[in-house]
């Protein structure tokens, strides 16, 4: 008799006063959305990421204007390396002892050194903060895990789309606050004066802004139920043990499980051999890369002045344009991508989008072209179609990755996702940052001038993570 037979046969059950066991009984009789838990992840993920050109400037680092840009990616590197070193214990930390207990942990490290960090007086304090941020925040890897198994499996879609959603938002609406609200003393002197507290730390308030609601979020974290079913294996009618873990995906059952005296038992296959975990992860990582490149690149383009070729935007038009495109995702994933996935699936979805994206962005240096209002609507509408293109791609590769392991190794496979994402973000904004300021001395080359050989190196890796995600490199189980 296969395996799949024999967890058919085990009759399921709960155990009283168990969170996890709770949830399921609740998914089992309501098919309907559980809107209180996405309202949980929705708010579980923000971040203030971004440094702008004002702060390196401020912090009196660079000598040239040309060299912010080089500065302002170490800061970035530096938050993604701790969470590079980190990631994989967070998880396993989250396979052991619940998804809960690491959620408040890397919220209270925000609330801490994203404080800290609005407080930097210097370049290496706001290295130092970022990187303990980064290394004590594990909180992205179980939240995903968590959006897989809060939900039935028709609304998988829709829990990972929020997280993928939620991320960019935080990317997003991040560096949107810090446009808005850094340096008070200059852009409002009426009622800030230089003198004062904001005055001499000029950006504080908008870090302090994100720190305020994560204090609520972690208020909030009270009544996060618990996903993981972290107890014994209970007695079935004929005397066989029963993994009493839910079972939403097929991944949970399908050659998971392997036959032991007395019952059934998950496995404890090595993650790093799994090629459709690993193939997933490496091209997550891959569109990561990207991403973040793209992140720190479109700041530092659309903000240096039109002589090196780009918009001479201020820190509040940047964020305007964030802002703008961070709304738009919320629409976009909570009522355009689930149908879309469940009509295309996540990969197909993935591929239209990474292919979509290569002429986007091939544009963005012609848009130094346009003024006034064609500029505006132009730039918003592109943000705003990149941003949402790259998070079709990063759900579609969540997706991918929470169904290749069973619930209890889903904190470690994300993981070793996460690890794998930090490790490339942390090279992409130190890259970026380089590239850029390499690409300000070049504008009179022949051979993609200026920023075209920026946006040139962001369509090879997007090309890259396309070719890709077609077989025989990527392995799934859906």
């Amino acid at each position: 008799m296969g395996n799949e037979n024999k967890v058919q046969l085990l009759e399921k059950v709960y155990f009283e006063n168990r969170p996890a066991c709770r949830l399921d009984k609740e998914k089992d009789k309501n098919s309907g959305l559980p809107h209180r838990d996405f309202f949980h992840i929705i708010n579980m993920i923000h971040d203030l990421f971004d440094l702008n050109l004002s702060q390196i400037r401020d912090l009196h680092i660079a000598k040239r204007v040309e060299d912010i840009g080089f500065y302002a990616g170490f800061v970035g590197a530096a938050f993604m390396f701790g969470r590079a070193l980190t990631s994989a214990f967070w998880g396993i930390v989250a396979d052991r002892w619940g998804r809960k207990p690491v959620m408040i942990i890397g919220i209270t490290s925000m609330i801490i050194f994203n404080t800290l960090f609005g407080l930097s007086v210097n370049y290496w304090m706001a290295i130092a903060t970022r990187f303990l941020l980064g290394a004590l925040n594990g909180i992205f890897g179980p939240i995903k895990a968590y959006a897989s198994e809060v939900c039935r499996p028709e609304h998988q879609s829709i829990a990972l789309s929020l997280v993928s959603t939620a991320w960019g938002i935080g990317l997003i609406i991040g560096p949107a606050v810090g446009g808005l609200l850094a340096q008070p003393a200059e852009k409002f002197p009426g009622v800030v004066s230089e003198d004062s507290f904001l005055g001499r730390f000029p950006y504080f308030l908008p870090c302090f802004c994100i720190s305020f609601v994560a204090v609520g979020v972690l208020i909030v974290c009270y009544w996060l139920p618990e996903t993981l079913h972290n107890h014994p294996e209970s007695k079935t009618t004929d005397g066989t043990s029963e993994s009493v873990e839910a079972s939403p995906h097929p991944s949970d059952v399908r050659d998971k499980d392997v036959e032991i005296e007395g019952g059934v038992q998950p496995s404890k296959e090595n993650l790093l051999t799994s090629w459709p975990l690993m193939s997933s992860i490496i091209v997550y990582s891959v569109f990561s890369l990207h991403d973040m490149a793209y992140t720190e690149i479109f700041s530092l383009w659309a903000e240096s002045d039109r002589k090196f070729g780009g918009l001479s935007f201020s820190s509040e038009d940047v964020g305007m344009v964030l802002a703008i495109s961070g709304v738009g995702l919320i629409v976009f994933q909570l009522f355009l991508y689930p149908p879309a996935e469940r009509l295309l699936g996540p990969i197909n979805l993935s591929r239209i989008a990474a292919a979509i994206a290569i002429p986007l962005l091939a544009s963005y240096p012609f848009m130094t072209k346009l003024s006034g209002l064609a500029l505006s609507v132009v730039v918003n509408s592109a943000s705003l179609l990149k941003n949402a293109l790259s998070m079709i791609i990063i759900t579609g590769t969540f997706i991918l990755q929470n169904n290749a392991v069973p619930q209890h190794q889903r904190g470690a496979a994300n993981g070793i996702s996460m690890t794998g994402m930090s490790i490339c973000k942390a090279i992409a904004p130190a890259a970026a940052g380089v590239i850029f300021s390499w690409a300000q001395k070049r504008q009179d080359s022949t051979f993609l001038p200026g920023d075209q050989m920026v946006f040139f190196i962001l369509i090879l890796i997007e090309f890259i993570g396309l070719i890709m995600t077609f077989k025989p490199f990527l392995a799934t189980n859906v």
